[in-house]
């Protein structure tokens, strides 16, 4: 055993994935600890994608070691991943805009009964598991039993997330989670996420939002360009402009600021 008391509780080294000629990840290290959030920024191209697919083990790389409270791990597909503790939501929700809150946050794990009760939906135990999740990440209000159709960017979006605490996961990986979303909303969203944080999860968030919501919701900023990370930021102390102009590879020597 590797483990430290002060290892990350994820960690990603030397990660290298190609695709036939072109090589998309080159020797990327990326980690986060438990209760940090830690905002992934780059171009378009510059492999955020593909990292978060290998993060939650969709995508298995050439080289590089996959790490999780200092423990080297062997992934071999998402199921690996999400039995260690890491949960992802992508850009596009895989909501069912025709069921409501709670189906959608059971979709696919449904609570049943014995098969001598026919292995029927147990839907008042759902309701009561999915209460104490959205209690829990301050979402009281939002409704069990509206269709997520009725519902909101903002709602529609942290459902989703709520269905990825559900199953209480030590790291969240958020994919773009403010992409057409209004500024209120996404800022509720970010007031999520820090609430997430607080209670000790690791988060790992892909945004374009670098202004208004990474500088504001993160701890630290990984730029990434042309399948390098380029540069980390503390968002403290950063400005939107230097990871700008690290995304685009500008003066190298601004990329060092912390």
């Amino acid at each position: 055993m590797e483990n430290s008391v002060s290892a990350p509780l994820l960690e990603l080294r030397g990660i290298v994935k190609s695709y036939g000629a072109i090589r998309v990840l080159r020797g990327i290290d990326i980690h986060v600890n438990a209760g940090e959030v830690v905002g992934l920024v780059g171009d378009n191209g510059a492999g955020k994608s593909t990292l978060i697919k290998t993060l939650s083990g969709i995508v298995r790389p050439e080289e590089g070691e996959y790490r999780f409270n200092g423990d080297l791990v062997d992934v071999r597909g998402p199921h690996d991943v999400t039995e260690l503790g890491v949960q992802t939501v992508y850009q596009d929700l895989a909501l069912c805009d025709n069921l409501d809150a709670v189906q959608n946050l059971f979709l696919g794990r449904e609570m049943v009964g014995s098969v001598f009760g026919g292995r029927r939906i147990k839907r008042a135990a759902q309701e009561k598991r999915s209460r104490e999740v959205l209690k829990q990440m301050r979402l009281d209000s939002i409704s069990l039993t509206r269709p997520v159709s009725a519902m909101s960017g903002g709602q529609r979006q942290n459902i989703a997330i709520a269905r990825s605490i559900l199953w209480q996961p030590k790291v969240v990986l958020l994919d773009e989670p403010t992409a057409a979303l209004s500024h209120s909303a996404a800022a509720q969203v970010g007031k999520l996420i820090r609430t997430l944080a607080d209670q000790g999860l690791g988060i790992i968030v892909v945004s374009h939002d670098i202004h208004q919501f990474v500088l504001e919701v993160t701890d630290r900023i990984v730029v990434l360009r042309l399948g390098a990370v380029a540069a980390q930021f503390d968002s403290k102390t950063v400005t939107g402009e230097i990871v700008v102009n690290a995304m685009v590879g500008g003066n190298e020597g601004v990329n060092s600021a912390r």
